[in-house]
């Protein structure tokens, strides 16, 4: 048998593996030149026809014919963070869908059914926390009727990339016509460092209203709707900070929630006229020093995975990814 890095080249899963971390090495004709072999880490999500599905930490899904398989074994989960605050999935779910509650909802098993008058996907979308009560497929019949009764698409939030997410649901959802549509990072940092910056010259405004200027400057919605209200104002304790630009519409604005230890920073925005001023170092320094001042001592945001300027400020903020969510809606017919 062929030797690899030293190591004897061996396949040790099996179809009973499947819902299991798992690192596997397989033949592939896309490798780098000169090579046979490349390596997929990640869930395996299913083994059918000779064919294995592994669903990786982005949400990403890899299949492999199981005939091209050169070595597999099931690894325990990721080591614990390093960097950041301790938070498990559930935990960080839960504080998110607080941060972000719906107009309405309605329990289906351990899933929440939530809408808003189809103001953003987070606030319109199932979330699974457990078991639906009933298989998987008559679950989605029940939450496309559920959405379909209100006017709107059906959406399904899941995980990706954490102990005790969602990937196995996600292979169910692919399995019976549901695409992909968003896919965004959680990220979480410690929040006394970022209280810690230095704000800069711009005088950040802190409120506990939601003002007609502040939805001026929000991107999200072209209308003050009282669903756009109702989700912005939700929240165990809710900030909204605002700099002040040219004219009634604000120069950047920021949103935050605090909740217990937790404190989710949101609707960070500034006027394009305005950027690379630090507007929204300013907006994140004056929210994570209230959130500091509630009891708080780690943060958390949401920025979609194809924003590759806010993921770099982010990241230079010192907040580093947890895990990844995705929205699901079936495919049209």
């Amino acid at each position: 048998m062929e030797m690899i890095g030293g190591g004897r080249l061996e396949v040790r899963l099996t179809s009973a593996d499947v819902g299991k971390r798992v690192s596997v090495r397989y033949v592939t004709d896309s490798a780098a030149p000169g090579e046979r072999y490349t390596d997929a880490v990640g869930v395996l999500t299913s083994w059918d026809g000779g064919v294995l599905t592994i669903t990786r930490k982005s949400g990403e899904t890899v299949r492999i014919p199981e005939l091209r398989l050169a070595a597999g074994k099931p690894v325990p989960p990721a080591p614990a963070r390093r960097r950041g605050p301790s938070a498990t999935f559930p935990e960080l779910s839960g504080v998110a869908a607080r941060a972000w509650p719906p107009v309405e909802s309605e329990p289906l098993g351990e899933w929440t059914l939530r809408a808003s008058d189809g103001f953003t996907r987070r606030a319109n979308s199932a979330l699974p926390a457990g078991d639906p009560g009933r298989p998987v497929a008559e679950a989605l019949d029940a939450v496309r009727e559920w959405y379909a009764d209100r006017g709107l698409p059906a959406y399904v939030q899941t995980a990706t990339g954490a102990e005790s997410a969602q990937e196995l649901l996600c292979a169910d959802l692919e399995r019976l016509g549901w695409h992909r549509e968003v896919t965004a990072e959680l990220r979480i940092a410690a929040l006394a460092p970022l209280a810690d910056r230095e704000p800069g010259p711009a005088e950040v405004r802190l409120s506990r209203a939601l003002d007609e200027p502040w939805l001026r400057r929000y991107q999200r919605s072209t209308s003050a709707s009282p669903a756009v209200r109702q989700v912005l104002s939700g929240g165990p304790s809710v900030w909204f900070a605002s700099v002040a630009g040219t004219g009634e519409v604000p120069a950047a604005i920021g949103r935050c929630v605090v909740d217990g230890r937790w404190a989710g920073f949101m609707a960070i925005e500034v006027d394009p006229a305005h950027r690379r001023r630090g507007l929204a170092t300013a907006v994140m320094t004056a929210l994570a020093r209230q959130a500091l001042d509630e009891g708080a001592s780690a943060a958390w945001l949401q920025v979609e995975a194809d924003n590759d300027g806010a993921r770099a400020m982010y990241e230079g903020m010192g907040f580093s990814v947890h895990h990844h969510y995705h929205h699901y809606r079936q495919a049209e017919a």
